[in-house]
């Protein structure tokens, strides 16, 4: 591959976790409307940059280009037309994006034929605005690599909430909202109470500004918002993942607990827990202190012993709500049942996956029979 110029300096590791995530996600979005034969899709990269780093790392335009080269086969089988759509508002960066696509597709004339791409200098606002249509249109996949949160008002969001097959990815400085929030820059993007959120401990600054962002998305929306915090020396900023199907929820949480597998909402240790392993002691306490996944297991639990009786797809729901990879609650459902004796199913396998839940022929029910 030919290396044109590219960053001014190479990615730092938190560049590369969220590049990594959208990269992941990518692979994970792309074939399930390729396989369906979807006519068109389109994906979205408006904060594009130059396409690689200054060490020749690939940056997220080539990395869409990668993902697609990895299913050109089905894509042609199934003759899908993918449409990239780029934005780069410095006209330098812009100049070396172009060089570094179509570098890319002289050297992949497989993936030249099989996509249509256009490539803007504009104004993020400006080309969200011309594009929208396109997004509202056919399924999409929008990734926001922004400095700072020009894309993070009520009115954008809301007009992704209404898109019918969108899911999208975004980045925010959520340490400058906590350091500006209360300025009148700021605050005419977002609406945020500044008191409630300096009340919370500053390592949850990311997944307190989404939950304030999530608190503005009307009743009854089926679009629920996942964050992974990602921290950069003293700042804490992040990634936004939305969607409103449950299996690319379902997708995105499978993703980040591979990315971190100690707590999946972070490339660090954001609830302590290396250092309160399940057998330290807390001086204080009684009990062992536990984890981001032992506390779940004990809010299934809790869920079980409440509800009496539930079925698959409620567990389902309840694990994508509360942050984690189905695996997390199938292990424990096993556990519950052949160790603990305080539930009961059918079957060896509570069957706890998206097929299952909605498309099985009767739903498993899971009784709880503890105390």
């Amino acid at each position: 591959m030919a290396i044109i110029d590219l960053h001014d300096k190479p990615f730092d590791e938190a560049t590369l976790a969220k590049l990594d995530i959208f990269e992941k996600y990518t692979q994970a979005w792309l074939p399930t409307f390729v396989m369906q034969s979807t006519p068109t899709i389109c994906i979205f990269d408006l904060f594009a940059g130059t396409g690689y780093d200054l060490n020749g790392e690939p940056g997220s335009p080539i990395r869409i280009l990668n993902v697609i080269k990895q299913y050109i086969g089905h894509i042609f089988t199934k003759r899908v037309n993918v449409r990239l759509y780029l934005n780069e508002f410095k006209q330098g960066k812009k100049r070396l994006l172009e060089q570094a696509v179509q570098q890319y597709l002289i050297e992949n004339s497989d993936v030249a034929r099989a996509i249509s791409y256009k490539i803007f200098q504009q104004d993020f606002n400006q080309v969200y605005t011309e594009l929208l249509p396109e997004i509202e249109k056919y399924p999409s996949l929008v990734f926001l690599d922004q400095n700072g949160i020009k894309f993070t008002n009520l009115k954008n969001l809301l007009a992704l909430e209404r898109t019918r097959q969108t899911d999208f990815l975004f980045f925010i400085s959520s340490s400058h909202v906590r350091r500006f929030g209360s300025t009148k820059e700021f605050s005419n993007h977002l609406s945020i109470d500044m008191e409630a959120l300096k009340s919370n401990p500053y390592r949850f600054i990311h997944e307190d500004v989404v939950k304030a962002i999530s608190n503005q998305i009307p009743t009854g929306s089926a679009l629920k918002l996942h964050p992974f915090s990602i921290k950069k020396g003293t700042n804490i900023h992040g990634l936004v993942f939305g969607a409103k199907h449950p299996r690319a929820v379902e997708k995105f949480l499978q993703i980040v607990w591979k990315h971190s597998p100690l707590n999946g909402q972070a490339n660090f240790d954001i609830n302590d827990d290396v250092v309160k392993p399940a057998l330290q002691l807390d001086m204080f306490a009684t009990e062992p202190k536990k984890n981001k996944i032992d506390k779940f297991k004990e809010q299934l639990e809790s869920m079980l012993r409440e509800f009496k009786t539930v079925t698959n797809r409620q567990i389902y729901l309840f694990t994508l709500e509360h942050g984690h990879p189905l695996s997390h609650a199938t292990e424990h459902l096993k556990f519950l049942k052949n160790n603990a004796k305080k539930i009961h199913f059918e079957g060896v396998a509570p069957k706890i996956n998206f097929k299952d839940a909605y498309k099985g022929e009767c739903p498993v029910v899971i009784k709880w029979n503890g105390f």
